[in-house]
């Protein structure tokens, strides 16, 4: 199994950035996709997930309106648009899958996104 994600980088405030999540390994269709992210200090915390069809997200209060989160079952991928970026959006982000019986739980090694000027 592997989720492997792209797209981090140095943003300045107000730009955007767009991440990807490619998966293997498992029945990517199958499964709830979510995006994580922990800032130093912080615990980790959700962003944003998306049932496995795609019909329905859900996303944190902190980035409603501004992160949009989206699949691609034919590509195996599952991606996070962020717009409108602020210095608090900076943080490690992880991608994350888990099974319909919630018996399995995957993890991205984490991509770095800096809000900075």
């Amino acid at each position: 199994v592997q989720l492997v994600e792209s797209g981090g980088g140095l943003v300045q405030p107000g730009g955007s950035l767009r991440l990807s999540c490619a998966a293997s390994g498992f029945t990517f269709s199958n499964y709830f996709m979510s995006w994580y992210r922990q800032a130093p200090g912080k615990e980790r915390e959700s962003v944003a997930s998306i049932t496995n069809t795609g019909g329905s997200t859900y996303y944190a209060d902190s980035v409603k309106g501004r992160f949009t989160i989206s699949r691609d079952n034919a590509k195996n991928t599952v991606y996070l648009q962020m717009n409108s970026l602020k210095f608090e959006d900076t943080a490690v982000y992880y991608c994350n899958a888990r099974s319909p019986s919630g018996l399995a739980n995957y993890w991205g090694q984490g991509t770095q996104v800096t809000v900075s000027t």
